[in-house]
């Protein structure tokens, strides 16, 4: 599915190149379709930390552990890496039509999504040391952990929307 949506973007882009406007005409679709991505990539980054709170009670092996398995591997795997590379592409996309780039705001962004996919790769990790049954973390790390990303993004919003520099 998602080689077909990619493909479909890398023609939609094409077409777009291949008609004479300039990439600036684009950067209201670009923006849009950067917030729908960042949308689904955060619900991802909140949900997957509640799964592994609720994992951390799961007995390893049991019915209850492998269902949590399913559920960790299949949002990381089909809705966060997906939403995340889109939420890069069209930010980054939606920058250079917005000739952003010397905006200090923006700079300041950058950081803290860079942070929100450190994040991001901090929980693929743990990911997949509960696939192996290796979590030696307890619960409460993880109820900590689910605040981390709310907390990026509340800066991230205010960045955007108050451009304080």
């Amino acid at each position: 599915m998602w080689d077909t949506i990619a493909r479909l973007i890398g023609r939609a882009v094409l077409v777009a190149w291949n008609s004479g406007a300039k990439m600036s005409d684009y950067y209201v679709w670009f923006k849009a379709l950067h917030v729908i991505a960042v949308i689904a990539w955060m619900a991802g980054l909140l949900y997957l930390p509640r799964l592994f709170v609720y994992h951390c009670s799961a007995e390893a092996g049991s019915d209850k552990s492998e269902t949590f398995k399913v559920m960790e591997r299949r949002l990381l795997r089909a809705i966060m890496n997906p939403a995340m590379i889109a939420s890069w592409a069209f930010g980054l996309a939606a920058a250079q039509a917005g000739d952003l780039w010397g905006d200090g705001w923006f700079h300041a962004k950058l950081v803290f999504v860079l942070a929100l996919t450190g994040i991001h790769m901090a929980m693929a990790k743990w990911r997949h040391e509960f696939a192996a049954d290796r979590n030696s973390r307890p619960e409460r790390f993880y109820r900590i952990a689910n605040e981390v990303p709310t907390v990026l993004m509340i800066v991230i919003v205010i960045l955007v929307i108050v451009k304080p520099f």
